[in-house]
């Protein structure tokens, strides 16, 4: 992607919206605004370019550890309500490739390959598909076992993983598959209001669940883990181990241990993370672009401090960032080159944040088995103070780590942005 063509086209697309350029402001809240939003501005309060990526109202990039570009960088896969589209990063042209109801996966790492699922006339059952970015041309790959989703697709793309709850076992439309999930309306609003009271209902009905793996290539499903009364999700395949699986015991983070890691083959299921204090929590975890590092969010509410935290699965070694209370986000992500982080904000920290993490000198104390500390210096990107935080921005960087992409109702509907790394050369 070549990020003087994105400005130039911005600024070509920013000249039909006066003073979109000129410090332009957002023109309403999350349920206000009227008309067609600029399509391009330098933020005011931070001096970075931001560029809307989409044009369709109640259009998303994807969750923050979701990969939704393609393997050139060159493009872009986004949800809208009428589908899932795809847009050229260089071009800022997009063109729907399936059509809804369907329920996004992930794009490939080795081909530009949209994997997705759509429910089958069993309500019960969905059907796994890929359709290719570039022609549009989709497959049918497999019918999956009744109530299960699949919603990671390994690095060489030859298997896909998900959970089912088993039998007919529900909390009440908590979670368990019964009630529909997703948009509330036309846009997205985000996350349900009681969202906590849901998550804690789920976990405490211990649902027996399966984990299972799906061959790509002959439908052929294998068990992970069986009858497992933990509620399992967020499955991560390693973007470079095709046999390296990560996933969450979910929950209230603080009544879980969360994050593990498992082999294709059912072996060396490890916990990454235990927790050694009350109220302690850990979670929102992401693998690093080289497919060793598992990164999270580690917080002691009982006594403050929160860290982006990093585990790598083979050496063991362990980094803590330290961050302070005005640098906090919902989600926070790494950049390909593993040298940068952003985060999304939230509602106390409303801001688009760029973060250089600084690694607190070594004087031989390591030893063996101990956390290396370090602290992140931050930098504002977009002021999100017009966001309402009920829809999580999932911040990403692009793959030439020039942008970071987000989502937000800054201006009523929601749509997908990107913010430029670098300060703006002139208003």
């Amino acid at each position: 992607m070549q990020t003087n063509q994105i400005l130039l086209l911005a600024a070509m697309a920013a000249s039909t919206v006066p003073g979109a350029f000129a410090a332009a402001e957002p023109a309403g809240g999350a349920a206000a605004g009227s008309g067609e939003p600029p399509s391009a501005w330098v933020d005011p309060d931070t001096g970075h370019r931001i560029v809307r990526l989409t044009r369709e109202p109640g259009s998303d990039s994807f969750y923050f550890n979701v990969n939704g570009y393609s393997p050139d960088g060159e493009e872009m896969a986004y949800t809208t309500p009428e589908g899932i589209s795809v847009l050229n990063l260089a071009t800022l042209q997009a063109r729907p490739l399936v059509a809804a109801p369907a329920r996004a996966i992930v794009v490939g790492r080795r081909t530009p390959t949209l994997y997705y699922t759509k429910t089958t006339s069993d309500p019960q059952v969905s059907a796994l598909w890929a359709a290719d970015l570039g022609s549009g041309e989709a497959r049918k790959l497999a019918d999956l076992p009744r109530r299960a989703s699949v919603v990671t697709i390994n690095a060489d793309e030859t298997l896909g993983a998900g959970t089912f709850i088993e039998g007919d076992a529900q909390a009440g439309g908590a979670y368990d598959g019964t009630q529909a999930a997703g948009r509330m309306s036309k846009t997205n609003l985000g996350e349900p209001v009681n969202k906590s009271e849901m998550m804690e209902r789920r976990l405490a009905a211990r649902l027996p669940m399966t984990m299972f793996t799906i061959d790509l290539r002959t439908g052929a499903v294998k068990d992970l883990l069986q009858h497992s009364t933990d509620w399992l999700n967020h499955l991560q395949f390693s973007p470079t181990d095709p046999t390296l699986l990560l996933y969450c015991h979910e929950g209230l983070w603080w009544l879980v241990n969360r994050i593990w890691t498992i082999r294709t083959d059912g072996t060396q299921n490890r916990l990454v993370h235990r927790r050694t204090m009350d109220l302690e929590i850990a979670g929102h975890e992401w693998w690093g672009s080289d497919g060793k590092t598992v990164f999270y969010q580690l917080h002691f509410r009982a006594t403050g401090p929160s860290y982006v935290a990093s585990y790598n699965v083979e050496t063991g070694q362990r980094v803590w960032y330290y961050y302070t209370a005005d640098q906090s986000s919902i989600h926070d992500n790494s950049s390909p080159d593993g040298k940068l982080f952003c985060g999304d904000g939230d509602r106390h920290s409303p801001w688009i944040f760029l973060f250089r993490p600084v690694l607190t000198p070594d004087r031989n104390t390591l030893g063996k088995d101990l956390i290396q500390g370090g602290h992140l210096e931050s930098e504002k990107l977009v002021n999100m103070a017009k966001h309402n935080y009920r829809l999580e921005p999932n911040p990403s960087f692009t793959p030439d780590q020039k942008f970071i992409v987000f989502r937000s109702n800054m201006f009523g509907p929601d749509y997908a942005f990107a913010v430029e790394v670098a300060k703006a050369a002139s208003p």
